[in-house]
């Protein structure tokens, strides 16, 4: 898990192996030439600088790129669902880009199915290092994300468990189920139905997670990761 405003001092390391593929897309032209700099220079492949979404699916004509950092507030009347939809659309991860102070908007973007947010007031070395954990398909876990979550008192929580719950938090993290199972003490088929059964409750909230990818931002999102609720009653 990256706390995205947590990066630590010094240079930002260039991305290893094949360079991150990157697109920005923001109305303000000054946001746009200051990112494809940064980008540039850390050793990413930057792939398209647009002002609107659609210049963006228009510029990059079916080429795909890694992350796009994408700003929720655009001039050219699009809604956030839409636009981050969009971006999916692509092929690529989508990395929000915002003014804190724009919750209702966080939200949204979130409900959509962004990977994450970074403020714009975070220095550009930390935007830059939290597009390479969006694109590496990390989801962040920042002061941001959890307070537009908070903050929304309709954002359904599903009614896991106990056991549901352990399962969740050791298989997000990264285990394999079946050491996951093996932790517990539990059989494997136990644990596969246990894990059917926590994406089954998620659907019913209308918060799908068909991949471990979302089991994980599912888990972020309802505290059960980086811990587990004490007072969780038994998943049986």
């Amino acid at each position: 898990m990256i706390v995205a405003d947590a990066v630590p001092g010094g240079t930002l390391d260039a991305p290893q192996s094949e360079a991150i593929r990157v697109a920005v897309v923001d109305d303000h032209e000054s946001v746009r030439l200051g990112l494809k700099t940064a980008f540039t220079e850390g050793g990413y492949q930057f792939v398209l600088a647009a002002a609107t979404v659609q210049e963006l699916v228009d510029g990059l004509d079916g080429r795909e790129v890694d992350v796009v950092v994408l700003d929720l507030s655009l001039g050219d009347g699009s809604t956030v669902t839409d636009n981050v939809k969009r971006v999916q659309a692509t092929g690529s991860a989508v990395l929000v880009h915002s003014i804190a102070d724009r919750v209702a908007s966080v939200r949204e973007a979130l409900a959509a199915g962004a990977a994450g947010v970074i403020p714009k007031s975070s220095a550009t070395r930390t935007v830059i290092a939290a597009a390479a954990s969006v694109a590496r398909g990390e989801v962040l876990n920042n002061l941001e994300w959890a307070s537009a979550i908070d903050a929304d008192r309709d954002f359904a929580k599903a009614q896991l468990g106990r056991r549901e719950r352990e399962i969740l938090h050791l298989y997000a993290s990264g285990l394999p189920l079946k050491l996951a199972a093996q932790q517990l003490g539990i059989g494997y088929s136990t644990a596969r139905e246990y894990l059917d059964r926590i994406r089954v409750k998620y659907v019913e909230v209308g918060r799908p997670a068909p991949t471990k990818v979302d089991l994980l931002r599912r888990a972020v999102e309802d505290g059960i990761l980086p811990g587990l609720d004490p007072d969780g009653g038994d998943g049986h």
